[in-house]
């Protein structure tokens, strides 16, 4: 596998700053923030009601009175009622598929796609991203912000890109033959099925030129991390993002991997219980919420991002002083209660990433045909492992439900299916089809 080592010289100043000095920039531009947000309705009314002004806020303790900010404000105030900013001042908008409803959408003025930019590009440089690479973004471009977001990130550390965009998997794998990038950009997933591809295609993933590989958009775990890694010889980065507060380059791994630094000079972030809303001690678990510092178009205050980590203040070895978070576990609002279980889908992934002979693609379906929840994970099995006989299949079955139950602690129905059986994505992986809702 490549190997990397951790290089201060491509720290920019703000990331290693002194925590008093960073905490008074943090003061400063949240009173900024305030004065934008008093241009919105939403945010002018809700001040004005609790007398909360620019000057009022005098520690960051303050940030407490200010309101939360959630999805369903988003969609109340739609299209784009949030925006500080005339329209003429706005030089794009992004926004959610709405897949599961209502789309939201966030705009940006010039000096915030630049600032987008140059978070991106932190991120892809503490990976190790240099101008001396070609990048291979294989992102959709659209509404979607990954695709843009890292496009000019990587133009911003002055890379090359290849703009794949997402889909067309055998002509990714002949771009890469071709092209020699050394940086892969897309989900976890779907890396996955550019490997899988690339072996039906009777080329080793492992022989592609690729070094680097920088991947968003969807919850993955640390097994699946080495699964890629193992596959395609590379060192995969994590890094975390949503289109409400800015898109990707909220958060990024650095070279020791040890969990993602917080771009903490534009974002302020908490770690809040769902439930009672109060703050969770670091390491502690909870709702990571954000209030972005620097954004003109979209200066949005305390907003509930649903996302479950945890949040870690040690010093790092890369010399950041900012805090990191863990990579996301679950979604408060996709959290399945089984039988009075709380699972996360990630807790599945990782059981099945521990059974040797399973593939890493998988299907986790929730029925309730009786009284009683029933969950059915589809999982595929290896070619080298697939067989015709009944008593290895049901040995492997045995041996995932178990790893279930000791890691969610639930009992699932698992079902082994072929190679290649379950559909592939292009981006987002659906992992989660919950028909209990459809029940009348």
């Amino acid at each position: 596998m490549n190997e990397f080592v951790v290089d201060n010289k491509m720290l920019d100043k703000e990331e290693s700053l002194p925590r008093q000095e960073l905490e008074e920039i943090q003061l400063t531009r949240l009173r900024e923030t305030v004065f934008r947000a008093m241009n919105v309705p939403f945010y002018k009314g809700i001040f004005k009601r609790e007398g909360i002004t620019p000057d009022s806020i005098r520690t960051l303790d303050d940030l407490r009175r200010l309101p939360f900010t959630t999805k369903a404000d988003m969609r109340d105030n739609y299209p784009l009622g949030l925006s500080a900013v005339p329209r003429s001042d706005m030089a794009r908008i992004h926004g959610s598929s709405g897949t599961t409803g209502m789309p939201t959408f966030v705009g940006y003025t010039r000096d915030d796609l630049s600032m987008w930019a140059r978070l991106c590009a932190r991120f892809l440089v503490a990976g190790g991203l240099r101008a001396s690479h070609t990048a291979q973004v294989s992102f959709g471009y659209g509404l979607f912000t990954g695709g843009f977001g890292l496009h000019y990130g990587i133009e911003q550390v002055g890379a090359a890109i290849i703009p794949a965009a997402s889909g067309n998997t055998t002509r990714q794998v002949n771009l890469m033959r071709d092209l020699q990038p050394d940086a892969l950009i897309c989900t976890p997933s779907y890396a996955l099925n550019i490997a899988e591809v690339a072996r039906s295609m009777g080329i080793d993933p492992r022989t592609l030129p690729l070094r680097l590989a920088y991947f968003g958009g969807e919850m993955w775990t640390e097994d699946m991390r080495r699964q890629i890694e193992a596959e395609m010889d590379l060192l995969a980065f994590n890094n975390y993002g949503l289109s409400e507060i800015i898109g990707p380059g909220v958060s990024g791994e650095c070279a020791a991997r040890d969990g993602m630094h917080i771009q903490e000079d534009h974002f302020l972030v908490e770690c809040v219980d769902p439930e009672t809303l109060e703050p969770v001690k670091d390491y502690d678990y909870g709702e990571l919420v954000f209030t972005a510092l620097t954004r003109q178009a979209l200066p949005m205050i305390r907003y509930r991002t649903r996302d479950i980590a945890a949040l870690d203040a040690r010093p790092c070895a890369c010399g950041r002083t900012t805090r990191r978070m863990t990579r996301v576990m679950g979604r408060s609002d996709d959290m399945l209660i089984i039988r009075g279980v709380n699972v996360f889908p990630s807790q599945i992934e990782e059981a099945l990433f521990q059974v040797e002979g399973t593939a890493p693609h998988y299907l986790i379906e929730v029925e309730r045909p009786a009284a009683l929840d029933q969950v059915t994970v589809k999982v595929e099995v290896r070619a080298e492992v697939f067989s015709d006989k009944m008593r290895d299949m049901q040995q492997l079955r045995d041996r995932i439900d178990r790893k279930i139950q000791t890691i969610a602690g639930i009992h699932a129905r698992v079902e082994l299916v072929a190679p290649k059986t379950l559909e592939r994505s292009d981006g987002k992986a659906v992992r989660v089809i919950d028909r209990r809702g459809l029940k009348g």
